[in-house]
């Protein structure tokens, strides 16, 4: 039997697929030749496997990252409330539409701290993956976000956003729902927010879909995520007409974590174990864990007054312009 009998493996990480088959191969030899001692072997090949992670992470492209951020293995929201929280009781509904499944949310207990954890979930399977319509919220899951963050504010606990959507849902219910005020409203609503709010970026960060629940105090990114207004693909179709531009794409539109992070547009940038978040959920977990905590008590001692000013004047910094003399 295989080793990764679940575990799928992108282009790049074909040498890591190859290793795992030779220590398939030397098992069976070891079933074979009981006499024989294959132990140091197996060592040699496991270690080789952490080392090909490491200098595979090391030398990614832009667009590498965001099949990384993409990769069928890799934790969603759900699975990080798991390994970093303790009794999480999700919350459902915008008492208005329904209950959006692509947006989840709750109380937990984050190192014994109540907070409020919101984020947007993909399914781990074909089914499932219909049933969060792909990480891809309407409207009613951006108001039910803004539900539980009120929650939160009425409560006076802090709140921890996980993005991690393709964007928002473009189809035309949702449209006819009010997608584009769902998420102008929340970015209005997050700025006022009189709690601590940290947003961390945990896998795909698009457009307004990311926006709609990525204001705030401190914006953590994950190290192999993306972030920013157009995806490598659709951005290719419109300036190249088709999708076989996506890697310049990627490379032109300086979404990764290193470029955000010398935009100003985040605050940190959360290493993953080697390889990736898929590599090791609990490991991932703890590295998260640990910058989300570090960010709260760096906001923690401020007055509601100071957060909103303070989230004021960060948003009003971003960007880059030129005034030109009359």
């Amino acid at each position: 039997m295989p080793q990764y009998p679940n575990r799928q493996f992108l282009d790049f990480e074909k040498p890591i697929k190859e290793l795992y088959e030779q220590i398939d191969d030397t098992r069976k030899l070891a079933e074979k030749n009981p006499k024989i001692d294959y132990s140091a072997t197996l060592v040699q090949l496991e270690d080789s496997i952490v080392d090909k992670r490491k200098e595979i992470t090391e030398q990614l492209t832009p667009w590498q990252r965001v099949q990384l951020s993409r990769h069928p293995d890799r934790p969603y929201t759900l699975k990080y409330i798991e390994k970093m929280c303790t009794n999480f009781v999700e919350l459902h509904g915008d008492r208005n539409v329904k209950d959006d499944k692509a947006m989840v949310g709750g109380f937990a207990q984050l190192d014994g701290e109540t907070v409020m954890i919101i984020g947007q979930q993909k399914g781990v399977n074909t089914k499932m993956r219909q049933l969060r319509n792909f990480g891809m919220p309407n409207p009613e899951g951006y108001r039910k976000a803004l539900r539980l963050m009120r929650l939160a504010e009425k409560f006076n606990k802090p709140v921890i956003a996980l993005v991690d959507t393709p964007g928002a849902f473009p189809g035309l219910e949702a449209e006819e729902r009010g997608q584009g005020e769902a998420i102008a409203r929340n970015i209005y609503e997050m700025i006022r927010l009189k709690v601590p709010v940290i947003i961390v970026i945990i896998g795909e960060g698009a457009s307004g879909g990311a926006l709609g629940i990525g204001v705030g105090d401190k914006v953590l990114m994950m190290e192999n995520t993306w972030y920013t207004v157009i995806s490598p693909e659709s951005c290719s179709s419109i300036l190249w007409r088709s999708w076989d531009k996506k890697e310049t794409a990627a490379e032109q539109l300086k979404l990764t974590a290193k470029d955000m992070k010398g935009f100003g547009l985040v605050d940190e940038i959360v290493l993953e174990p080697a390889g990736g978040a898929h590599w090791d959920y609990q490991v991932a977990a703890d590295m998260l864990k640990s910058n989300i905590l570090k960010a709260l008590n760096e906001v923690k001692h401020k007055t509601p007054a100071e957060r909103v000013n303070d989230r004021i004047e960060k948003y009003g910094k971003m960007g880059f312009w030129e005034e030109v003399p009359a």
